[in-house]
């Protein structure tokens, strides 16, 4: 018995020296709030009600924003940012109060400082957007093919830019919204949404769960719902809802899987809304309706692991949030590597060794860049101290990440780490966390059930050190060795021939295009384009690989379609490629800035923002 007990006394004893151990390894000034001015420490806001009339002539949201608040003992104001926002009045528990503003930031705006006392229990904001509001972008019905359409996209730090607000990712709140626009459209929000248009053009929204403000979304357009399942749904305009039934058929299957591999879904109802072609992302992942871009619209479904990536968002990063934008690996990596799992369990192994395999060579040729420039953006955890948040939105924070948490699965088994995350995603539910406090639980939880596997893994090398350890898992995948195969064969001079595509994937097309050699190429574009049409391709993932080689080997024919591509399509991911390729070749650098003089009314902040830098990169001046 006294032998039992020393024995007792001696496990707790190495158990906690290693965790000891582990949290001197790993301790560092982890937290730092450098995206905001306000005050969220002293003063902390709960529940918001928006009440905003949608202006479409004079492109303006108004009306007023009312927090309710809980101030700490000793508070004497109340911070809130702000960027572009005429500020008509304030009042303080129904008192009109005087406000004052600190210095504007060309990339934080402001901060709107109210007086308050440590009594105050509600602060209202009377206010307009402007029509330069990063955050917004107002459509025509030329635009939009349709009738007039607004969307916000306010991810990073752009909800302060038509919602007075702390903006920042620790903070989370509920909120209720009254949205009034024109009769013929239909507004939408993150939150309990309608599915048709009433006579009153008021409508009424409720979030009863705490999200962060960069969560704040809302839509207003001519738009139509169908249902997908008995809790899921999409939205799209008239044109293009029938398109849409048939891309997310799988969507009630695909929430069913994602809840078999990490639990409940928490947020009600999961429905897609598909936005004109001038959003800057693929997907953005407000609860309860995922903003989507039509861009993943095939016909065939190859592109729908972008609504799983949405979907997994659900509990990686809606459920637990990264902290601090540096902690955004937290938010993305999870993210990845969840939707890869639900991809998995839908359509195979196979699938899964195609996206992943791409997606790591794609990390590989990023890292290589970015080592020549910034390498220290190279890290999961990152310093964005005076620059945009926008800047750590790279491959590094979602395919790092997700190769990190990859690695751990590799080490302890994919059973015992399915535990680990459903036990994570429930303990930090409804929960902000930063970087630190990610480390501490996986090592006390999860790694210190493996004695030594904190440096097997290098958990410390993954998350603060520069590139790409040593221990990334490898990525094999036959249907991408076949496209290998082939491109051996054309080298050798076996013709090409149309047969040689049959029942190719989305996938093996990309990686032909990103491993077919520029001596093969330069030589037959013609035959390349004759035989699979590509540059009509109604594929946006294989119109912009291919629109890359055309410009490197200055195929001329392919430059109105590319034109047309340009114009139509505002998803940065292919912009920003595309602009760069053009702009590292002489002979196209005149078409670059004619093509973007045109293109860029349609484009969002977001996207206009990133080709900016571009073109100011080579020229030395906006345009």
């Amino acid at each position: 018995m006294k032998l039992l007990f020393s024995s007792i006394i001696i496990t707790i004893f190495l158990i906690s020296s290693c965790i000891e151990s582990t949290q001197k390894r790993y301790q560092t000034n982890l937290e730092s709030h450098n995206h905001s001015f306000s005050n969220f420490e002293e003063v902390t806001p709960t529940h918001l009600y928006l009440n905003l009339i949608a202006d479409f002539d004079k492109k303006v949201l108004k009306g007023f924003a009312e927090w309710d608040i809980v101030p700490k003992v000793g508070a004497k104001k109340i911070i809130l940012d702000i960027k572009d926002l005429v500020i008509i009045k304030t009042e303080v528990d129904g008192d009109i109060i005087d406000f004052s503003l600190s210095g504007e930031n060309e990339i934080l705006g402001s901060g709107l400082i109210i007086p308050i006392t440590d009594k105050t229990q509600k602060v209202k904001v009377f206010y307009e957007t402007s029509t330069n509001a990063e955050a917004i972008q107002w459509l025509t019905a030329e635009q939009t093919g349709g009738k007039p359409f607004v969307y916000t996209q306010s991810e990073a730090i752009l909800a302060r830019s038509w919602i007075p607000c702390m903006d920042i990712p620790a903070l989370r709140f509920t909120y209720n919204a009254i949205i009034k626009c024109p009769k013929d459209l239909l507004p939408l929000m993150s939150a309990t949404n309608p599915q048709q248009k009433n006579n009153e053009s008021v409508y009424h929204f409720e979030m009863s769960k705490p999200i962060p403000s960069y969560l704040m979304a809302l839509s207003i357009g001519d738009l139509v719902f169908a249902p997908l399942g008995e809790k899921c749904g999409v939205y799209a305009q008239p044109s293009l809802i029938e398109d849409c039934k048939i891309e997310f058929v799988d969507l009630d299957r695909m929430i069913k899987t994602a809840e078999s591999i990490y639990g409940q879904y928490r947020w009600g109802r999961y429905d897609i809304l598909v936005l004109p072609a001038s959003f800057p992302f693929g997907g953005m992942e407000n609860p309860r309706l995922t903003f989507a871009t039509p861009t993943i619209i095939t016909g065939d479904k190859s592109l729908v692991s972008l609504i799983a990536h949405e979907l997994a968002h659900s509990w990686s990063g809606n459920l637990v949030t990264n902290r601090t934008w540096d902690d955004f690996w937290l938010n993305e990596g999870f993210t990845v590597y969840f939707e890869s799992r639900i991809m998995e369990k839908l359509y195979g192994k196979d699938f899964v060794e195609m996206t992943d395999k791409l997606a790591l060579d794609e990390l590989k040729n990023t890292i290589s860049e970015m080592m020549l420039t910034q390498p220290n953006d190279t890290r999961l955890f990152l310093d964005l101290k005076g620059r945009n948040p926008d800047d750590g939105m790279t491959d590094i924070a979602y395919e790092k990440g997700h190769f990190f948490l990859l690695a751990i699965e590799k080490q302890v088994g994919r059973e015992r780490f399915d535990i680990f995350l459903n036990q994570y995603f429930n303990h930090f539910a409804f929960q902000s966390i930063n970087t630190q406090t990610f480390i501490n639980y996986l090592e006390e939880n999860l790694l210190i059930q493996y004695p030594g596997s904190a440096d097997s893994i290098g958990v410390n090398e993954w998350i603060f050190e520069q590139g790409l350890p040593i221990n990334c898992p490898t990525i094999h995948s036959a249907y991408l060795y076949s496209v290998d195969s082939l491109i051996q064969d054309l080298i050798a001079g076996t013709k090409l021939e149309k047969s040689m595509f049959n029942h190719w994937t989305t996938h093996q097309y990309l990686y032909f295009f990103r491993n077919l050699p520029r001596t093969y190429y330069l030589s037959h574009m013609d035959d390349l384009d004759f035989i699979g049409n590509f540059s009509n391709s109604k594929n946006a993932e294989i119109a912009c690989d291919w629109f890359k080689l055309c410009i490197r080997s200055n195929y001329l024919k392919a430059s109105p379609s590319l034109e047309n591509f340009l114009i139509k399509v505002g998803r940065r991911k292919f912009l920003e490629p595309i602009y760069k390729e053009l702009l590292s070749n002489p002979e196209w650098n005149n078409f670059a800035k004619q093509v973007y003089s045109n293109a860029k009314k349609g484009y969002h902040s977001v996207s206009n923002s990133t080709i900016q830098e571009i073109m100011k990169a080579k020229f030395g001046t906006n345009y």
